[in-house]
């Protein structure tokens, strides 16, 4: 074993979760946000389509440390029991660019993108948010109920998905809470304070009309141009709220598609940042739309935490 490798420290799943929860992952993006940071900073990431699937590359460099994310999506993984996205992910000092830590990626991420999701609609939503519709059953969607649970008084939550079993098994992963959880509809966002689409779906999940201007909805479920969750008519008349400009034009789906069907023009997008910093008010006489596609910066911020909280809060 190289000395390098010898000298690492390794961060598996449940070390993780030991060391850092949702509120603080929540808290360390938006510090991130607020920090003076620039999301347009951050290094592209590289999609690279193998045969089963996608490899993703996504470097960092913020604060103290640097790091470098290898993701998989593998589609089939599912009906195999696993999980469809898995990763590792290298911490290294940003001055030597020396690895000096090896997180579980898999376990990072499934924090990382609820996370990321709440410290926006934190922002953004209204105050008094306790109704909440998730379309996704798999990990995302649960863990969303979680960081949800964790910025809003939520009392109700409908999931909606293609397979009413593992719906019904999502809303048994929560049911302990005390939440009221059931399987719902896609009609059930007309009475939704809050709406996740953590989904595979390649078009909209659910009519315009159905959303009250009082809603804040956030999407995650793709990275691609030509896929989507949402209806390019909702953006139309929303606030829509991404990463950066760069990301929106090349990667998120469901805003190109906005652009294309002229809903939406590429100078009506706000970066996430300039929500976070109060350079942009947010708009709340109509829905407020978040949608990301993953940086890496983000995963950096929640790695970072988890480090310094193992350091004592160094």
């Amino acid at each position: 074993m190289s000395d390098v490798i010898a000298a690492m420290r390794m961060f598996d799943a449940a070390a993780l979760r030991a060391r850092i929860d949702m509120p603080k992952a929540i808290h360390a993006l938006q510090s991130a946000l607020r920090s003076g940071f620039d999301p347009d900073d951050d290094p592209p990431r590289s999609i690279v389509d193998v045969r089963h699937g996608q490899l993703l590359l996504m470097p960092a460099d913020l604060g103290r440390y640097a790091g470098q994310k290898l993701a998989t999506v593998a589609p089939t993984n599912p009906a195999r029991g696993l999980e469809r996205i898995q990763a590792i992910y290298v911490v290294l000092d940003a001055e030597t660019l020396t690895p000096i830590a090896l997180l579980d990626g898999t376990e990072l991420t499934s924090l990382r993108t609820p996370a990321m999701s709440a410290a926006m609609l934190d922002l953004v939503a209204e105050p008094d948010a306790k109704s909440l519709v998730v379309f996704g059953t798999g990990p995302q969607g649960v863990r969303h109920v979680e960081a949800m649970r964790a910025i809003r008084p939520i009392e109700r939550v409908r999931f909606v998905g293609r397979d009413r079993a593992k719906a019904l098994q999502a809303a048994a992963r929560c049911e302990a809470s005390g939440l009221d959880v059931a399987v719902g509809t896609a009609d059930d966002v007309a009475d939704a304070d809050l709406v996740v689409c953590a989904t595979t779906a390649r078009e909209p999940l659910f009519d315009a009309d159905l959303v009250r201007d009082r809603t804040a909805l956030v999407a995650v479920g793709s990275h691609e141009r030509d896929v989507r969750e949402l209806p390019g008519a909702l953006l139309g008349r929303s606030q829509v709220i991404v990463e950066t400009d760069r990301v929106a034009r090349t990667e998120a789906g469901d805003v190109i598609m906005a652009f294309d069907e002229g809903h939406l023009s590429p100078g009506e997008v706000v970066p996430m940042a300039r929500i976070a910093t109060g350079a942009v008010e947010v708009a709340r006489d109509r829905p407020r739309i978040v949608k990301t596609c993953g940086m890496g910066w983000q995963d950096l911020a929640v790695a970072q935490a988890a480090i310094d909280d193992a350091d004592g809060g160094a």
